[in-house]
């Protein structure tokens, strides 16, 4: 098991029989349906689609410094009974999110105005970027795309039936719902709003990350001395997460 799933994740365009073929000079005699079963179990996808998800990993991977992803997710109000859509921008390389805006409409127009909101928000760094990752959803039209081609930032869209080839966006999303959203009685679109404030600068502050070697995408604090004895605890979102910080002795 261990060897098929070697092969077929160091040879993206290697299918089933192919494999299978490889294995006798090595002393193991493997039915074609046994390699698709195990690469099934380990959820190694086929051949195409391995090697479409190898080569988008590899080329992330290379490009992160100069990436932006976005994407949407909704939360369902429970006074309004209003699904309120949210648009939001990640910086790949620094994992840094910054929240375009809301809507119960998410439509082409708006989506397009958002992506001006960004670039003049970002001013001179938005020359950093050359690519931006989206999906393949209908309010992400033409003149989306052009907002960002004027700007030298190219548009990738994700391979089909890929979700996680927007991984990163993806990871915002179930990490926000998981810590904010899913845990709390959004009342309207205004209470999303503040509730989307406070957790964002929690995330890019404060909230330490993996893939960052457990620093926060920007801090606003320097780290403390190892000698800090005098702790406070600083509740966000009604005590729902809690950060910690040194106090003057």
């Amino acid at each position: 098991m261990t060897l098929i799933e070697r092969m077929a994740r160091e040879n993206a365009g290697w299918g089933y029989r192919r494999i299978q073929g490889e294995l006798p000079k090595l002393g193991h005699q493997v039915a074609a349906s046994t390699v698709r079963r195990v690469l099934k179990r380990l959820r190694v996808p086929p051949a195409p689609q391995r090697d479409t998800d190898t080569s988008w990993r590899r080329f992330l991977r290379a490009q992160a410094a100069s990436m932006l992803a976005c994407d949407f997710f909704h939360v369902d109000c429970a006074v309004t009974l209003k699904r309120v859509y949210v648009f939001f921008v990640m910086e790949l390389a620094t994992r840094y999110v910054h929240i375009l805006g809301t809507t119960t409409n998410p439509n082409g127009p708006w989506t397009t105005q958002q992506a001006r909101n960004l670039l003049m928000d970002l001013g001179d760094p938005a020359n950093d970027f050359r690519f931006l990752i989206r999906d393949r959803a209908e309010q992400f039209t033409a003149s989306f795309d052009a907002v960002f081609s004027d700007a030298g930032i190219q548009v990738m869209k994700s391979p089909p039936r890929c979700p996680r080839a927007n991984a990163h966006a993806e990871r915002f999303v179930g990490t926000i719902r998981r810590e904010a959203t899913d845990r709390l009685l959004i009342l309207n679109e205004h209470h999303l709003r503040s509730v989307l404030q406070l957790y964002v600068a929690h995330y890019n502050h404060r909230r330490p990350h993996q893939a960052l070697q457990l620093a926060p995408p920007r801090p606003d604090r320097p780290i403390a001395e190892p000698s800090c004895t005098s702790i406070r605890r600083r509740p966000v979102l009604g005590s729902l997460i809690n950060e910690y910080e040194p106090t003057a002795a």
